[in-house]
């Protein structure tokens, strides 16, 4: 992201995220103030509370909606305690990428740096020859990885508006009034979701045309649904087996999905001395939120929780309008997501042609990169596939494994202790982990799904 768009733009929503090595991620942050290297963009600048809500919006998207099935996927017990563990990692590892920023700006005598640069730098400040010399594949890997989420992003939102309005539409003729008991009726078959998925395609398609990122309108419509009438959680297992563990590995690591704003948020941010409380503060907040619909969801639908908590919805017109008014907002966020991906492509090849066809050319890839996404939301058009997916290739990359690692090679030669090392180490190992065996399971599940996952699956039988 350059300095130049930083100024142009309010607000990166880069998904698709301390401390010097011996200090807690908390002493660390409060150690910067806001003389220690040049802000961008003053006139602009935003208030803590201001920060808080990005901050949240960064965060939580349509990954929420899918970790009842994650919690299904790991047990009553050890998915919401998997959840707070890897939400402290998540944030510890944000906090490690805002204090390497914070260093290598002062080194350099930089006014920003985002996510991809900090990582070139600080490949350079590395005691290998050979890694300094191919620091430049730094920025190019969290770039790769940065394109690959938000398309991941991307074709999440498609399925999930393919799946929601599916139902929507198949309940118009048969749907009850009564909002109090998760009733079924037989509906209506109607076309496969993968037909709803092309016919949203030119919509999408002419919502990224717009490349002014203050036009895009932001929705946050949060659907705040009352679980009624629990069951007894009893027949729940506490510790589901450990083969469904890494599906919901990618999922959670999925629904963790901001690291990419922190930079540019604590950038833009008034007062960024506040900034760490605000991070520490906001990520509670949806760590907590997390938990909670994580674990009440899939005690509320149990064995039959699908891919997205809105799918489960009782056939009444309250809650159908309620997937509706989120299945909008989830439209108009599409080209937020797009943006991302687009800043990062488009450029590189549009700088190829002539002045007067750039304009021409930067339509086309646009349509093209939503054809992709499309298109493979039709291959893959399972969404809790879709979401474990993205999560365990790239989410994984970007939150758990480069974080740690950036901070070793930033702080190496300047004396890091063996403690330090370790725990980065050990999370980097964690995120490997993750990406490897996360990614293994949800090909297989792909490629051959388990009878149980179909059936709680409307798209699955495409499979």
């Amino acid at each position: 992201m350059s300095t130049q768009r930083l100024r142009n733009e309010d607000y990166h929503d880069y998904s698709s995220t301390d401390v010097s090595p011996e200090e807690t991620p908390s002493e660390g942050l409060g150690n910067f103030s806001p003389g220690s290297y040049q802000r961008l963009g003053e006139s602009h600048s935003t208030t803590w509370f201001q920060t808080l809500i990005h901050l949240l919006k960064g965060n939580i998207g349509t990954g929420l909606l899918g970790l009842p099935l994650a919690v299904k996927n790991a047990g009553l017990l050890l998915g919401p305690l998997s959840l707070l563990v890897i939400g402290i990692v998540a944030v510890h590892c944000m906090g490690i990428l805002v204090k390497c920023a914070h260093h290598l700006c002062r080194r350099l005598n930089k006014p920003f740096l985002d996510y991809g640069d900090t990582v070139m730098y600080g490949l350079e400040c590395s005691p290998s020859a050979w890694v300094r010399s191919h620091s430049h594949w730094g920025r190019r890997i969290v770039d790769f990885f940065l394109i690959v989420t938000q398309l991941g992003f991307c074709c999440v939102y498609f399925v999930f508006l393919a799946d929601n309005f599916k139902q929507v539409i198949e309940a118009a003729n048969g749907t009850t009034t009564n909002c109090h008991n998760n009733e079924t009726v037989v509906l209506t078959p109607t076309m496969d979701s993968r037909l709803y998925m092309l016919v949203f395609l030119p919509f999408l398609v002419l919502l990224t045309f717009i490349r002014n990122l203050r036009i895009l309108s932001i929705f946050s419509l949060l659907a705040n649904v009352s679980m009624l009438n629990i069951p007894d959680p009893g027949h729940l297992p506490l510790v589901a087996p450990w083969k469904t563990y890494p599906l919901f590995f990618g999922t959670a690591i999925f629904a963790f999905e901001g690291i990419g704003v922190v930079l540019p948020l604590e950038n833009k941010m008034k007062d960024s001395q506040k900034f760490p409380f605000i991070l520490y503060f906001g990520m509670a907040i949806v760590t907590a939120l997390y938990i909670s619909l994580g674990s009440l969801g899939y005690l509320q639908f149990g064995a039959s929780i699908k891919g997205s908590i809105t799918l489960n919805l009782p056939n009444c017109w309250l809650y159908q309008s309620v997937k509706l008014l989120y299945s909008i907002g989830i439209f108009f966020t599409y080209a937020l997501q797009f943006y991302v991906a687009a800043e990062i492509v488009i450029p590189v090849i549009v700088s190829r042609v002539p002045e007067h066809c750039k304009t021409m050319v930067d339509l086309c890839v646009r349509t093209a990169m939503v054809c992709i996404t499309c298109v493979l939301a039709i291959l893959i058009p399972r969404l809790d596939l879709v979401i474990s997916l993205v999560g365990s290739v790239s989410s994984s990359a970007l939150a758990l494994i480069i974080p740690p690692l950036l901070e070793v090679t930033t702080y190496y030669g300047e004396g890091m202790s063996p403690l330090t090392i370790t725990k980065d180490v050990l999370i980097s190992i964690l995120g490997l982990v993750g990406f490897v065996v996360g990614t293994y399971e949800s090909l297989c599940e792909l490629i051959q799904p388990s009878h149980g996952e179909i059936s709680t699956n409307s798209t699955s039988a495409f499979l």
